[in-house]
C-alpha cells in the first residue's frame, strides 16, 4: 500500500529534476521511492559489514605492503 506524503523543495530543483527523471523516462516519484528503500537498508548494510569484518577480526597480516605493491597491477 502506498502512502502519499508532501515534501518541499525550491521550484527550480524541482523542475530540473523532473526533467532529469523525464529523460530516464522515470517519475520523481519512482526516484523517491527508490531513494527511501535504499536509506532504510543503508543502515543494515552497514551493521552487515561491521559483522563480517568482526568475524575475519582473527585475521592477522604478517608483512607491511608498501604502497606501490599494494597498487601493483599483474
Amino acid at each position: 500500500m502506498l502512502k502519499n506524503i508532501t515534501l518541499s523543495a525550491q521550484e527550480n530543483l524541482i523542475r530540473i529534476a523532473r526533467q532529469k527523471a523525464f529523460g530516464e523516462k522515470r517519475t520523481l516519484n519512482q526516484l523517491f521511492r527508490e531513494w527511501l528503500s535504499k536509506y532504510v537498508r543503508q543502515k543494515h548494510a552497514i551493521q552487515e559489514f561491521d559483522g563480517i569484518m568482526e568475524k575475519l577480526s582473527y585475521v592477522k597480516i604478517r608483512k607491511k605492503f608498501s604502497r606501490e605493491e599494494m597498487n601493483e597491477r599483474k
